[in-house]
């Protein structure tokens, strides 16, 4: 809201070309807060801004810019403009980008950009989307195991300029494996000792993963050991890269995103859906709804073939809406709760059978409590409303059925993302949308069937 304030006043700057506050708006403030403050601004706009700064700080408020934002400002300015400023992001950022834009574009920038530059953004772009690899930088701190402390803090100095981080330095052995690290506060405390060798200081016991992972897996990592960084390598433990927490915490946005989109029946989004082609919001969301819309069809097919019943007992289809939302709001409620303990690592696919133990027992007790519930409701209905239904035998009825709905919607909902995950698909399509679809088709189907059994002592 506030930077739209300033909308007019860096709109009066560019129409007047005043240098001197372009050159104070960009350097006033930190790199973060003058990128909001431009939210408002066309890419061509933002640029032109941008040109009153130095080629590292236009670099630092780039950075901050939404990423449609990015990739029209790579595609539109002058190539050598945007081979320099490529040439200045850090590796996964460019990598991330350049993923992005017109693969013409693409094609027409990389040979302007440094051969260095060049190779490393082929080699990261080659890397599937989400595993390590596409999320690593390789820009980070890197010793031989044979250097002295004083020769390392040499070393460090001269390569500090182009880190991304300096807390945790990797220590590899002439061929480039990783045999250790050691942090920048144990290189510092060793200074007593300058002619100590490194691999007398590094720690050895390392926790890495591969540059094929998953992304979620590396994640939970870094999470789970409270790491600032965490070293990617090959099968022949060849450092490769590093996973910074920033990239970490990315990626527990995106995922929990895309699980909170899956979750509400929604074809995950990553830009802001207000500004998304209304076309493309439509489409991911009517996909969905279609597909949850054709099941939901199979209701109408279920309580057609107890017609017989329903008209038999007018009386039970009052309580069809209270059965199945119950098994449907179970069955989500359970999705829910494993669906996250899967994310965060609480439970794995081999855990089944605990969480289902778990289920059954909780189902059951959840269901006597709304059976409970239930009973009371319908034993409270007027006759005048039943017609020649005994209201206590219908109240029974409706008492087992929800009780009876609940735990099959519990133990749904526990484990079709136990079942997802071990076929390898993403849990969250196990969304409460898709839960109560299926619950509600099979709990008319059970609630019917009870009410078969005890229908001829139903009526009076």
């Amino acid at each position: 809201m506030i930077n739209t304030l300033y909308l007019p006043e860096l709109r009066q700057m560019l129409a007047e070309n005043n240098v001197a506050e372009m050159e104070e708006f960009c350097t006033a403030l930190h790199p973060a807060r003058t990128a909001e403050f431009m939210e408002g601004l066309e890419p061509q706009e933002s640029w032109a801004i941008l040109q009153h700064t130095d080629p590292y700080r236009r670099m630092e408020i780039f950075s901050y810019f939404d990423r449609d934002k990015q990739k029209t400002i790579i595609e539109t300015i002058d190539r050598k403009e945007a081979a320099e400023l490529i040439g200045l992001l850090p590796p996964d950022d460019r990598a991330d980008i350049l993923k992005q834009v017109d693969p013409a574009v693409m094609a027409e920038l990389l040979p302007l950009v440094a051969p260095e530059h060049r190779r490393d953004i082929l080699r990261l772009i080659a890397y599937p989307e989400n595993t390590a690899g596409a999320r690593m930088t390789t820009n980070y701190a890197k010793l031989l195991e044979s250097v002295s402390v004083r020769q390392a803090l040499d070393e460090i100095i001269r390569q500090a300029e182009r880190l991304e981080t300096i807390y945790y330095i990797y220590v590899v052995d002439e061929q480039e494996h990783l045999v250790g690290v050691v942090s920048a506060r144990a290189l510092l405390s060793a200074l007593a000792k300058p002619d100590l060798p490194i691999r007398e200081i590094m720690e050895t016991e390392l926790i890495t993963v591969l540059v094929t992972e998953d992304q979620e897996e590396v994640a939970r990592k870094v999470a789970d050991f409270d790491l600032l960084a965490i070293p990617v390598v090959d099968e022949e433990r060849h450092l490769l890269g590093i996973i910074t927490h920033d990239d970490v915490i990315d990626t527990f946005l995106e995922e929990a995103t895309e699980d909170a989109h899956r979750m509400a029946g929604i074809t995950p989004m990553i830009d802001n859906f207000l500004e998304m082609p209304f076309l493309t919001v439509w489409r991911k969301r009517a996909g969905w709804l279609c597909m949850l819309f054709l099941a939901e069809l199979f209701t109408f097919t279920a309580l057609a073939h107890f017609e017989a019943a329903i008209q038999a007992v007018v009386a039970l289809a009052l309580f069809v809406p209270l059965c199945i939302s119950t098994g449907g709001n179970s069955g989500s409620q359970a999705a829910t709760l494993v669906t996250r303990a899967l994310a965060v690592g609480q439970v794995q696919t081999r855990d089944w059978w605990r969480v289902l133990r778990h289920e059954l027992l909780m189902g059951i007790a959840l269901g006597c409590t709304l059976g409970a519930i239930g009973f009371l409701r319908a034993a409270a209905t007027p006759q005048s409303v039943l017609g020649t239904v005994n209201h206590w035998v219908l109240a029974f009825v409706i008492a087992q059925s929800v009780a009876a709905i609940c735990l099959w919607g519990t133990l749904v909902g526990s484990m079709l993302p136990l079942i997802f995950k071990r076929l390898g698909f993403d849990p969250g399509f196990a969304s409460s949308p898709f839960v109560a679809t299926f619950v509600d088709v099979t709990g008319i189907v059970i609630y019917f069937n009870i009410a078969h059994l005890w229908l001829p002592l139903a009526t009076t």
